[in-house]
């Protein structure tokens, strides 16, 4: 008889290590869907237009595109295009800051800052740079723990805890699925703070945003640097 594979069993040390790694990466995540949700309140309230909803923006693309509305659709076209670009951006800044949340979150402050601070009566230039904002928000988490995670977004959360509630119902016991409910309720809750306070100072409540996003990049220099690098993309 052959021997059997020896197993290979994490230490209670290591588990304690992930144990801890997960949950200071969803309070991470829980932190930054608050601010997603607040900027995306204030932009919507402000404008009219989302920041970091960008299925919203693609609904609304279709329906001017559909009426022949012009002018609307190349705003929206714009609105998406930069979007994309501020998620690129999150990576390329995230990767020269050597994968740490702090330069990425203090690029994403002052932007939001300058957002806030530039003259009411023109408020695209404001609104593109909340957009790079959020759209460079999304490089600060990826994943907590092997588990796929969205900042400015809540559909995929919300499907992944909806499709988890499913195998849960048919008996399959599988981790992860609730967490996916840390984002949706950090969204919703930002969202509330930001409509208040969009509707006593304005578009410049984004100054909250930016000091909230400058906090949050100070707090991460007590997240190890190993586990800031399994939050962040590769």
């Amino acid at each position: 008889m052959l021997p059997s594979a020896p197993t290979h069993r994490a230490s209670p040390g290591h588990l304690h290590t992930q144990k801890w790694r997960g949950r200071v990466g969803l309070a991470l995540v829980a932190a930054l869907s608050v601010l997603a949700g607040m900027t995306d309140a204030i932009g919507f309230m402000a404008s009219g237009d989302f920041v970091s909803f960008m299925s919203g923006n693609t609904t609304r693309l279709a329906v001017a595109i559909s009426a022949g509305d012009m002018g609307l659709t190349l705003r929206l076209v714009l609105l998406v295009a930069t979007f994309v670009v501020g998620n690129a951006l999150g990576v390329v800044v995230g990767r020269f800051g050597g994968r740490r949340a702090l330069p990425l979150l203090l690029c994403i402050a002052t932007l939001l800052c300058g957002a806030a601070a530039w003259p009411s009566d023109v408020q695209l230039p404001a609104l593109l740079a909340a957009i790079i904002a959020m759209g460079m928000l999304n490089a600060a988490v990826e994943e907590v723990n092997g588990l796929a995670v969205g900042l400015t977004y809540v559909t995929g959360a919300l499907s992944r805890f909806g499709r988890g509630l499913g195998r849960w119902m048919l008996g399959e016991r599988r981790n992860g699925w609730r967490v996916q409910l840390v984002p949706w309720s950090g969204m919703f809750i930002g969202a509330v703070i930001g409509a208040v306070l969009e509707h006593h100072l304005g578009l410049r409540a984004l100054f909250v945003s930016g000091l909230l996003a400058a906090l949050i990049g100070l707090l991460s220099l007590k997240i190890p640097r190993r586990w800031q690098l399994g939050y962040m993309p590769r």
